[in-house]
Protein backbone atom coordinates (compact mmCIF):
# COMPACT_ATOMS: atom_id res chain seq x y z
CA UNK A 1 0.00 0.00 0.00
CA UNK A 2 1.44 3.18 -0.77
CA UNK A 3 2.68 4.81 2.59
CA UNK A 4 1.29 8.16 1.69
CA UNK A 5 -1.99 7.15 1.54
CA UNK A 6 -2.18 5.79 5.19
CA UNK A 7 -4.58 8.08 7.68
CA UNK A 8 -2.04 9.32 10.25
CA UNK A 9 -4.36 10.93 12.70
CA UNK A 10 -3.82 8.75 15.49
CA UNK A 11 -0.08 9.24 15.62
CA UNK A 12 -0.45 12.54 17.14
CA UNK A 13 0.80 12.26 20.58
CA UNK A 14 -1.59 13.98 22.95
CA UNK A 15 -0.03 16.95 24.92
CA UNK A 16 -1.04 14.99 28.42
CA UNK A 17 0.64 17.55 30.66
CA UNK A 18 -0.02 20.96 29.84
CA UNK A 19 -2.96 21.33 32.45
CA UNK A 20 -3.21 19.18 35.65
CA UNK A 21 -5.15 16.22 35.77
CA UNK A 22 -8.24 16.14 38.24
CA UNK A 23 -9.40 13.33 40.54
CA UNK A 24 -12.24 11.05 39.10
CA UNK A 25 -14.69 12.14 41.67
CA UNK A 26 -13.76 15.91 40.48
CA UNK A 27 -15.58 14.78 36.97
CA UNK A 28 -19.25 13.70 37.49
CA UNK A 29 -20.08 10.78 34.93
CA UNK A 30 -24.28 9.73 34.13
CA UNK A 31 -25.27 6.63 31.92
CA UNK A 32 -28.13 7.35 29.98
CA UNK A 33 -30.11 4.09 28.84
CA UNK A 34 -32.35 4.96 26.20
CA UNK A 35 -35.54 2.72 25.29
CA UNK A 36 -35.44 0.28 22.87
CA UNK A 37 -36.23 1.34 19.53
CA UNK A 38 -35.31 4.00 17.62
CA UNK A 39 -35.99 7.87 18.97
CA UNK A 40 -39.28 8.96 19.40
CA UNK A 41 -38.67 12.53 17.25
CA UNK A 42 -36.37 9.89 14.45
CA UNK A 43 -38.99 10.28 11.40
CA UNK A 44 -37.23 6.29 10.56
CA UNK A 45 -39.85 4.40 12.88
CA UNK A 46 -41.26 0.94 11.48
CA UNK A 47 -40.52 -0.81 8.56
CA UNK A 48 -39.53 1.26 5.39
CA UNK A 49 -42.55 2.29 3.30
CA UNK A 50 -41.40 1.25 0.18
CA UNK A 51 -44.39 2.71 -2.20
CA UNK A 52 -43.29 6.28 -0.51
CA UNK A 53 -40.05 5.74 -1.28
CA UNK A 54 -39.91 4.96 -4.47
CA UNK A 55 -42.81 7.78 -5.35
CA UNK A 56 -39.59 9.70 -3.86
CA UNK A 57 -37.25 8.27 -6.11
CA UNK A 58 -38.55 5.97 -9.45
CA UNK A 59 -35.29 4.69 -9.42
CA UNK A 60 -35.38 2.34 -6.72
CA UNK A 61 -38.07 0.49 -8.19
CA UNK A 62 -35.76 -1.87 -9.89
CA UNK A 63 -34.09 -3.06 -6.40
CA UNK A 64 -37.48 -3.61 -4.24
CA UNK A 65 -37.45 -7.71 -3.70
CA UNK A 66 -40.10 -9.68 -1.43
CA UNK A 67 -39.03 -11.46 1.68
CA UNK A 68 -40.23 -14.58 1.98
CA UNK A 69 -42.75 -12.80 4.40
CA UNK A 70 -44.33 -11.21 1.53
CA UNK A 71 -42.71 -7.77 2.74
CA UNK A 72 -41.26 -5.13 0.15
CA UNK A 73 -37.62 -4.89 1.01
CA UNK A 74 -33.90 -4.22 -1.08
CA UNK A 75 -30.57 -6.88 -1.27
CA UNK A 76 -28.44 -5.08 1.79
CA UNK A 77 -25.75 -6.95 0.27
CA UNK A 78 -25.88 -5.05 -3.04
CA UNK A 79 -24.14 -1.50 -2.89
CA UNK A 80 -26.39 0.59 -5.51
CA UNK A 81 -29.47 -1.07 -3.78
CA UNK A 82 -28.32 0.57 -0.46
CA UNK A 83 -27.30 3.79 -2.06
CA UNK A 84 -30.31 4.48 -4.01
CA UNK A 85 -32.55 3.30 -0.45
CA UNK A 86 -30.20 6.16 0.98
CA UNK A 87 -31.21 8.78 -1.55
CA UNK A 88 -35.08 7.96 -1.33
CA UNK A 89 -34.69 7.99 2.46
CA UNK A 90 -33.14 11.53 2.06
CA UNK A 91 -35.69 12.64 -0.37
CA UNK A 92 -38.52 11.57 1.17
CA UNK A 93 -37.99 12.45 4.72
CA UNK A 94 -35.82 15.41 4.48
CA UNK A 95 -36.33 16.80 1.12
CA UNK A 96 -33.17 16.63 0.39
CA UNK A 97 -33.30 15.65 -3.46
CA UNK A 98 -29.66 15.92 -4.70
CA UNK A 99 -27.14 13.70 -2.75
CA UNK A 100 -25.14 11.29 -4.06
CA UNK A 101 -21.56 9.90 -3.02
CA UNK A 102 -18.51 8.82 -4.87
CA UNK A 103 -17.73 5.24 -5.62
CA UNK A 104 -16.34 3.57 -2.95
CA UNK A 105 -17.12 6.30 -0.11
CA UNK A 106 -19.08 5.28 3.09
CA UNK A 107 -22.80 4.78 2.89
CA UNK A 108 -24.27 4.92 6.13
CA UNK A 109 -27.18 3.49 7.74
CA UNK A 110 -29.35 6.67 7.57
CA UNK A 111 -31.84 5.70 10.78
CA UNK A 112 -28.88 5.02 13.26
CA UNK A 113 -27.04 8.08 12.55
CA UNK A 114 -30.25 10.15 12.52
CA UNK A 115 -30.60 8.92 16.30
CA UNK A 116 -27.14 10.05 17.10
CA UNK A 117 -28.60 13.80 16.46
CA UNK A 118 -31.79 13.20 17.85
CA UNK A 119 -30.37 12.16 21.29
CA UNK A 120 -27.55 14.55 21.53
CA UNK A 121 -30.34 17.38 20.48
CA UNK A 122 -32.08 16.35 23.62
CA UNK A 123 -28.96 16.54 26.09
CA UNK A 124 -29.13 20.13 24.82
CA UNK A 125 -32.83 20.42 25.70
CA UNK A 126 -32.92 19.31 28.74
CA UNK A 127 -30.25 21.71 30.05
CA UNK A 128 -32.12 24.31 28.91
CA UNK A 129 -35.74 24.20 28.20
CA UNK A 130 -36.69 27.42 26.19
CA UNK A 131 -33.58 26.59 24.00
CA UNK A 132 -34.15 27.92 20.24
CA UNK A 133 -32.61 25.46 18.05
CA UNK A 134 -32.08 27.53 15.17
CA UNK A 135 -29.02 29.11 17.04
CA UNK A 136 -27.42 25.93 17.46
CA UNK A 137 -24.03 26.17 15.76
CA UNK A 138 -22.89 22.41 15.43
CA UNK A 139 -19.30 20.92 14.71
CA UNK A 140 -18.96 17.29 12.58
CA UNK A 141 -15.68 16.11 13.27
CA UNK A 142 -15.37 13.36 9.87
CA UNK A 143 -18.01 14.77 7.94
CA UNK A 144 -17.41 12.58 4.91
CA UNK A 145 -18.76 12.88 1.07
CA UNK A 146 -22.36 11.46 2.62
CA UNK A 147 -22.68 14.70 4.74
CA UNK A 148 -24.98 12.54 7.18
CA UNK A 149 -25.04 14.33 10.32
CA UNK A 150 -25.18 18.16 9.32
CA UNK A 151 -27.96 17.04 6.99
CA UNK A 152 -29.77 15.25 9.84
CA UNK A 153 -29.16 18.42 12.11
CA UNK A 154 -30.26 21.30 10.07
CA UNK A 155 -32.79 19.58 8.54
CA UNK A 156 -34.89 18.52 11.89
CA UNK A 157 -33.68 21.07 14.20
CA UNK A 158 -32.63 23.99 11.84
CA UNK A 159 -29.06 24.02 13.45
CA UNK A 160 -25.85 25.96 11.67
CA UNK A 161 -23.51 22.83 10.84
CA UNK A 162 -19.49 22.95 10.19
CA UNK A 163 -18.04 19.39 8.86
CA UNK A 164 -14.61 18.39 8.47
CA UNK A 165 -12.83 16.27 7.09
CA UNK A 166 -8.93 15.32 6.21
CA UNK A 167 -10.23 13.71 2.60
CA UNK A 168 -10.47 16.88 -0.02
CA UNK A 169 -12.87 14.73 -2.21
CA UNK A 170 -15.22 14.11 0.68
CA UNK A 171 -15.15 18.12 1.30
CA UNK A 172 -15.72 18.83 -2.60
CA UNK A 173 -19.27 16.46 -2.28
CA UNK A 174 -20.32 17.41 0.95
CA UNK A 175 -20.30 21.14 0.06
CA UNK A 176 -22.21 20.70 -2.99
CA UNK A 177 -24.76 18.59 -1.50
CA UNK A 178 -25.48 21.27 0.70
CA UNK A 179 -24.94 23.76 -2.02
CA UNK A 180 -27.67 21.83 -4.54
CA UNK A 181 -30.11 21.66 -1.95
CA UNK A 182 -32.52 24.47 -0.90
CA UNK A 183 -33.17 23.33 2.22
CA UNK A 184 -29.08 23.02 3.29
CA UNK A 185 -28.24 26.30 1.74
CA UNK A 186 -26.63 28.96 4.20
CA UNK A 187 -27.14 26.15 6.79
CA UNK A 188 -23.53 24.08 6.22
CA UNK A 189 -19.72 24.67 5.52
CA UNK A 190 -17.49 22.17 5.22
CA UNK A 191 -13.61 22.73 5.48
CA UNK A 192 -10.54 20.75 5.06
CA UNK A 193 -8.62 19.71 7.63
CA UNK A 194 -4.93 19.90 6.18
CA UNK A 195 -3.49 18.28 9.07
CA UNK A 196 -4.79 14.71 9.97
CA UNK A 197 -3.53 14.52 13.37
CA UNK A 198 -5.87 17.33 14.48
CA UNK A 199 -9.65 17.50 14.94
CA UNK A 200 -10.34 21.00 16.25
CA UNK A 201 -6.84 23.14 15.46
CA UNK A 202 -7.25 24.61 11.99
CA UNK A 203 -11.00 23.96 12.18
CA UNK A 204 -12.34 25.95 14.72
CA UNK A 205 -11.35 29.76 13.99
CA UNK A 206 -10.72 32.00 16.85
CA UNK A 207 -13.77 33.61 17.66
CA UNK A 208 -16.02 31.06 17.04
CA UNK A 209 -17.85 28.89 19.42
CA UNK A 210 -19.74 25.65 18.85
CA UNK A 211 -22.68 24.23 21.23
CA UNK A 212 -21.77 20.91 20.38
CA UNK A 213 -19.99 18.49 18.20
CA UNK A 214 -20.06 14.94 16.98
CA UNK A 215 -18.19 12.58 15.37
CA UNK A 216 -18.18 8.64 13.34
CA UNK A 217 -14.38 7.70 14.67
CA UNK A 218 -12.72 4.84 12.23
CA UNK A 219 -13.16 1.61 13.61
CA UNK A 220 -10.48 -0.69 12.65
CA UNK A 221 -6.62 -0.33 13.47
CA UNK A 222 -5.56 -1.19 10.05
CA UNK A 223 -6.23 -1.62 6.20
CA UNK A 224 -6.64 -5.35 6.82
CA UNK A 225 -9.06 -5.32 9.45
CA UNK A 226 -11.01 -3.59 8.14
CA UNK A 227 -11.12 -5.85 4.94
CA UNK A 228 -12.09 -8.91 7.56
CA UNK A 229 -14.72 -6.32 8.82
CA UNK A 230 -16.60 -6.14 5.53
CA UNK A 231 -15.83 -10.10 4.97
CA UNK A 232 -18.15 -10.41 8.31
CA UNK A 233 -20.73 -8.41 7.24
CA UNK A 234 -20.94 -10.18 4.21
CA UNK A 235 -20.68 -13.54 5.45
CA UNK A 236 -23.65 -12.49 8.57
CA UNK A 237 -25.76 -10.98 5.48
CA UNK A 238 -25.75 -14.60 3.84
CA UNK A 239 -26.75 -16.50 6.41
CA UNK A 240 -29.40 -14.38 7.71
CA UNK A 241 -30.25 -14.46 4.36
CA UNK A 242 -30.31 -18.26 4.71
CA UNK A 243 -32.27 -17.81 8.00
CA UNK A 244 -35.26 -16.34 6.14
CA UNK A 245 -35.02 -18.43 3.30
CA UNK A 246 -34.21 -16.32 0.80
CA UNK A 247 -31.64 -17.37 -2.09
CA UNK A 248 -28.30 -16.02 -1.24
CA UNK A 249 -26.04 -14.56 -3.83
CA UNK A 250 -23.38 -15.96 -1.94
CA UNK A 251 -21.25 -13.13 -2.33
CA UNK A 252 -16.90 -14.34 -1.67
CA UNK A 253 -15.61 -12.12 0.76
CA UNK A 254 -12.04 -11.84 -1.83
CA UNK A 255 -14.49 -10.75 -4.94
CA UNK A 256 -16.27 -7.71 -2.58
CA UNK A 257 -15.06 -4.53 -3.30
CA UNK A 258 -14.51 -2.86 0.55
CA UNK A 259 -14.64 0.43 -0.25
CA UNK A 260 -17.93 -0.07 -1.56
CA UNK A 261 -19.24 -1.16 1.91
CA UNK A 262 -17.20 0.49 4.69
CA UNK A 263 -15.61 3.86 3.00
CA UNK A 264 -12.50 5.34 1.92
CA UNK A 265 -9.63 4.63 3.87
CA UNK A 266 -9.85 7.42 6.32
CA UNK A 267 -13.35 6.67 7.35
CA UNK A 268 -12.42 2.66 8.22
CA UNK A 269 -9.19 2.55 9.67
CA UNK A 270 -5.90 4.76 11.33
CA UNK A 271 -3.61 3.64 13.46
CA UNK A 272 -4.35 2.22 16.84
CA UNK A 273 -8.08 2.27 15.90
CA UNK A 274 -10.37 3.96 17.74
CA UNK A 275 -8.91 3.42 21.35
CA UNK A 276 -6.22 5.45 20.12
CA UNK A 277 -8.49 8.49 18.21
CA UNK A 278 -10.71 9.61 20.62
CA UNK A 279 -7.62 9.24 23.28
CA UNK A 280 -6.09 11.94 21.37
CA UNK A 281 -9.85 13.83 20.69
CA UNK A 282 -10.17 14.06 24.53
CA UNK A 283 -7.11 15.63 24.89
CA UNK A 284 -7.23 17.99 21.71
CA UNK A 285 -10.52 19.07 23.13
CA UNK A 286 -9.62 21.08 26.50
CA UNK A 287 -7.73 23.24 24.28
CA UNK A 288 -11.15 24.27 22.88
CA UNK A 289 -12.96 23.87 26.09
CA UNK A 290 -13.60 27.90 26.19
CA UNK A 291 -15.14 27.57 22.12
CA UNK A 292 -17.21 24.12 22.75
CA UNK A 293 -20.05 23.78 25.40
CA UNK A 294 -20.46 19.88 24.28
CA UNK A 295 -17.43 17.88 22.66
CA UNK A 296 -19.26 14.17 21.71
CA UNK A 297 -18.11 11.00 19.73
CA UNK A 298 -19.82 7.51 18.72
CA UNK A 299 -17.71 4.43 20.69
CA UNK A 300 -17.98 1.29 18.52
CA UNK A 301 -16.25 -0.81 21.18
CA UNK A 302 -17.98 -0.84 24.79
CA UNK A 303 -14.36 -2.17 26.10
CA UNK A 304 -13.46 1.81 24.96
CA UNK A 305 -15.83 3.60 27.16
CA UNK A 306 -14.26 2.96 30.39
CA UNK A 307 -11.06 3.44 28.89
CA UNK A 308 -12.27 6.85 27.31
CA UNK A 309 -13.47 7.97 30.83
CA UNK A 310 -9.89 7.78 31.94
CA UNK A 311 -8.57 10.00 29.22
CA UNK A 312 -11.20 12.52 30.08
CA UNK A 313 -10.59 12.42 33.50
CA UNK A 314 -6.79 13.19 33.10
CA UNK A 315 -7.90 15.56 30.37
CA UNK A 316 -10.07 17.86 32.72
CA UNK A 317 -13.70 17.29 31.99
CA UNK A 318 -16.32 18.59 34.68
CA UNK A 319 -18.78 16.13 33.18
CA UNK A 320 -19.35 13.17 30.71
CA UNK A 321 -22.55 11.54 29.66
CA UNK A 322 -22.65 8.15 27.83
CA UNK A 323 -26.02 7.93 25.98
CA UNK A 324 -26.64 4.26 25.01
CA UNK A 325 -28.75 3.63 21.87
CA UNK A 326 -30.79 0.40 21.04
CA UNK A 327 -32.14 -0.86 18.13
CA UNK A 328 -33.05 -4.58 18.23
CA UNK A 329 -30.38 -6.28 19.58
CA UNK A 330 -28.08 -3.65 18.64
CA UNK A 331 -26.77 -1.26 21.46
CA UNK A 332 -24.37 1.73 20.15
CA UNK A 333 -23.80 4.61 22.88
CA UNK A 334 -21.76 7.86 22.44
CA UNK A 335 -19.77 9.86 25.21
CA UNK A 336 -20.53 13.59 25.32
CA UNK A 337 -18.28 15.52 27.59
CA UNK A 338 -18.14 19.27 28.60
CA UNK A 339 -15.30 21.35 30.63
CA UNK A 340 -18.14 23.97 32.00
CA UNK A 341 -19.47 23.43 35.22
CA UNK A 342 -23.54 23.60 35.93
CA UNK A 343 -23.71 27.42 35.91
CA UNK A 344 -21.34 27.85 33.33
CA UNK A 345 -23.51 25.65 30.90
CA UNK A 346 -26.69 27.61 32.36
CA UNK A 347 -25.05 30.88 31.01
CA UNK A 348 -24.04 29.87 28.03
CA UNK A 349 -27.55 28.85 26.78
CA UNK A 350 -29.06 31.54 28.01
CA UNK A 351 -28.20 33.54 25.35
CA UNK A 352 -29.52 30.06 22.85
CA UNK A 353 -33.39 31.62 24.36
Amino acid sequence: MNQANKPNRAKAKPNTSAKPAVNASEMKVTTVKGKTGLHSRNVHQGRYDFPKLVAALPELKRFVIKNPKGEQSINFSDPAAVKLLNKALLAHHYGVTFWDIPEGYLCPPIPGRADYVHRIAELLTKESKSLKHNLVRALDVGVGANCIYPIVGSTQYGWTYVGSDVDPVSVKNANLIAKQNNGLKGKIECRLQSDSRHFFKGIIQPGEHYDLTTCNPPFHKSLQEAQQGTDRKLRNLSANKAKRGQVSQNIKPKESPILNFGGQNAELWCPGGEAAFIKNMAFESRDFADQVLWFSTLISKKDNVRWMRKNLEKAGAKEVQIVEMSQGQKVSRFMAWTFKTPKQRQDWLKLKS
